[in-house]
């Protein structure tokens, strides 16, 4: 278990606009910062927004650092304020973009500022499932593998939210497992309704089908990976979309899968 410094980020902006997946300009909020109204747990679709990031995005300005923080951080990993008004709240860390994403009590979020020194408890390469040595942990921090309803013995029993089809994966496939998230492109209304994904959350845990996650990110028959929703929003651009944090990977033999109404790690996990 490693410290690692970090920062809450401030938003940016490129003084450019984008093209929705209609063809319309749009100039959206999106990642970075403290969203104070918008945490893991909820709805994916309300929000104004492209690729928002619930809560606090962390970072560092040191590019090494930033780069130690994203790949050796896992969900549910603690993370302590160090600095500031809310100096000694404590959150979790829920998921992974261009930052790593953490939940705090509210009275915290109320009260911390872009610039905030974070120390970050990280601990999750290296993790692994010794009943199941061909299922991958990526991204996953021995805290959320103890919260998660897991269980069987030939198969491991895992319960999501919803399941992916592999056409629907975007951007972030081809980049390594434990970096980011990959995209899912739910940026049309339509196909958001007819695919039944109006009430998908902000830390759903979901199956993706046909993917290979194990060693980097890729189409392949036969395997499955694991995530949590980890950003959301109304607006994308084409192959973009809700991204998905890899939490697992492996043959999709090895899993079966538990449709429950509701598989969200704010349900397993508490920010304090």
């Amino acid at each position: 278990m490693l410290g690692i410094e970090a920062e809450v980020s401030h938003p940016s902006h490129s003084g450019s606009y984008a093209v929705d997946d209609y063809g319309r300009p749009m100039s959206l909020p999106g990642m970075s910062g403290v969203v104070a109204n918008v945490r893991v747990g909820d709805r994916v679709f309300p929000w104004a927004a492209d690729h928002l990031e619930p809560g606090v995005s962390a970072g560092c300005c040191d590019r090494g650092r930033h780069q130690a923080l994203q790949f050796l951080t896992g969900l549910g990993n603690r993370v302590r304020v160090v600095s500031g008004a809310a100096a000694g709240a404590g959150g979790v860390a829920v998921g992974k973009h261009a930052f790593v994403l953490v939940d705090f009590p509210q009275e915290a979020l109320d009260q911390l500022a872009p610039g905030d020194r974070l120390l970050v408890r990280a601990c999750a390469q290296g993790l692994a499932l010794v009943d199941f040595p061909d299922i991958a942990l990526r991204s996953c921090g021995p805290e959320l593998l103890r919260a998660l309803p897991l269980g069987g013995e030939s198969r491991l029993h895992v319960e999501v939210a919803y399941e992916i089809p592999a056409y629907l994966m975007g951007a972030g496939l081809g980049m390594s497992s434990e970096w980011a998230n990959c995209d899912v492109m739910l940026t049309r209304a339509e196909t958001v309704e007819q695919l039944g994904f109006e009430e998908l959350r902000l830390g759903d845990v979901v199956a993706m089908h046909d993917q290979d996650h194990r060693f980097g990110r890729g189409f392949r028959r036969g395997f499955c990976a694991i995530g949590v929703v980890a950003h959301g929003g109304h607006g994308a651009i084409p192959g973009h979309g809700v991204g998905v944090v890899t939490i697992m990977s492996g043959p999709a033999d090895r899993f079966e899968f538990v449709r429950v109404e509701r598989a969200n790690i704010r349900d397993y996990l508490e920010p304090s």
